[in-house]
């Protein structure tokens, strides 16, 4: 009797959740977002709530997916006005299909601009610290499309420019790479030193999690100065916080360029659709979206569950797994982090699966945009999340990857890695048809 009520103390005592295991028990399998995964393969897999939000979080969260499907026209309007009057898209779901990535398209078609153009002068002052020199007539962005009556900055097209490789057996393979061009409408030369980055819409789900990570893990992971000596140097981004007005570490954005979902969020609404809000107003302050509609967006992408990742027991998955910490792609996509405290409950004190450190790491001269970014150098970008990789094209088919979209599979993203990753790509190079099919077949499974 003493036995079994020392056994009944110590199950009461031990509180499943956060992704650990009873003491003694069978290891659990990984769930990618901790109690935020969801279990859903389908199209709509990026587009489910949290499923532990309490019913306060569910309810904010539908009302954040109104405002994320919100499709704004020109003021004055009744509903969602304040578009333009030049801008790339007319809502957020315009460029993060399904909560998926968006397409590299540019132009007047009906898909708008989805795949943007991001510009600044290698030289100048900027308005603050780590900040970009504006082009005069873009600012920061070009934005290709206008309100009836008003002019665009400019036209801009992108055409692909294809590269011949072949894997060591001898298998080839083909590379492209984007060639943008830009004509101001006004009929005004570019800058002949202008710098240009493309960015890819990325997936939205899972962001919470990713913003709950305490600053002092990311810290512990980066290895600026390769101390090491393993050749891989991640390091944070310092870009300028505009609420707090002072540097911050950067975490979101393909080069870790925004501080915090809320910034990221009210850049898009001002730079990407042109409706100003609390963070960037008009010059007297006033703006166009409300401070709720703005919280409420941010909500929903905080709130978002993280799909399961499938086939774990799969035999050709768990070696693909290992040829993937084998070729050493882990030490940049970790494949574990802890969150802490955070104001959103249900992202607090998880353990998660993103296969991101979220630092900066030089991917060479292959991917390099030659634009800085905060303490970003043009070569850098930030480790991308690989979990819901393999239903990207599940909810969205001819998806593509990488931040300007250049890859159209897997392995082709896999091959324009360079810089820290150039030994992990060569191995991947090297290996027989059947041992990348294997790291495929793992990547599809997240």
């Amino acid at each position: 009797m003493r036995r079994a009520l020392l056994m009944m103390g110590a199950l009461l005592l031990w509180t499943p959740g956060c992704g650990e295991d009873a003491p003694g028990a069978p290891a659990a399998p990984p769930r990618a977002g901790g109690a935020t995964t969801i279990d859903d393969r389908t199209s709509l897999a990026f587009a489910q709530p949290a499923p532990n939000l309490s019913p306060e979080g569910q309810a904010l969260h539908r009302v954040g997916d109104g405002a994320f499907a919100a499709v704004f026209v020109p003021a004055p309007a009744p509903v969602n006005p304040g578009l333009g009057p030049v801008y790339n898209n007319t809502s957020c779901n315009g460029c993060h299909l399904r909560n998926g990535r968006g397409m590299p398209v540019m132009g007047p078609g009906p898909q708008r601009t989805q795949l943007l153009v991001r510009v600044s002068l290698p030289d100048g002052t900027p308005e603050h610290p780590n900040g970009a020199v504006p082009v005069p007539g873009f600012g920061f962005q070009v934005q290709d499309q206008a309100n009836y009556g008003v002019r665009p900055e400019a036209a801009v097209t992108v055409e692909w420019v294809e590269t011949q490789g072949r894997y060591a057996d001898g298998t080839p393979y083909s590379l492209r790479t984007p060639r943008v061009s830009i004509s101001p409408k006004d009929g005004a030369s570019l800058p002949e030193r202008m710098l240009t980055s493309l960015r890819l819409p990325p997936p939205v789900f899972g962001l919470g999690l990713l913003e709950a990570v305490d600053v002092s893990t990311l810290r512990a992971l980066a290895d600026p100065d390769d101390r090491n000596g393993d050749g891989i140097s991640g390091r944070m981004n310092e870009v300028w916080d505009v609420a707090a007005r002072a540097l911050a570490p950067g975490r979101f954005g393909w080069k870790a360029n925004s501080p915090h979902l809320t910034q990221q969020s009210a850049e898009a609404y001002v730079n990407d659709m042109g409706v100003t809000n609390p963070l960037f107003p008009e010059a007297d302050g006033t703006h166009e979206l409300s401070r709720d509609t703005l919280e409420a967006a941010v909500f929903y992408s905080q709130s978002l569950g993280v799909p399961a990742r499938t086939a774990l027991d799969d035999a050709e998955v768990k070696r693909g797994e290992a040829l993937f910490q084998t070729l050493g792609c882990e030490q940049c996509h970790r494949e574990s982090l802890e969150t802490g405290a955070y104001p959103v409950a249900e992202m607090a004190h998880q353990r998660i699966h993103p296969y991101t450190d979220l630092l900066l790491h030089d991917l060479g001269p292959g991917l390099a945009d030659g634009r800085p970014d905060g303490a970003a150098t043009g070569a850098e970008w930030r480790t991308p999340a690989l979990w819901g990789l393999g239903l990207t094209q599940t909810v969205l088919p001819y998806a593509t990857y990488l931040h300007d979209g250049r890859a159209l599979t897997l392995e082709e993203a896999i091959l324009w890695h360079g810089g820290e990753a150039e030994t992990a790509r060569e191995g991947f190079r090297v290996l027989s048809a059947e041992d990348r099919a294997a790291v495929v077949e793992f990547l599809g499974s997240l």
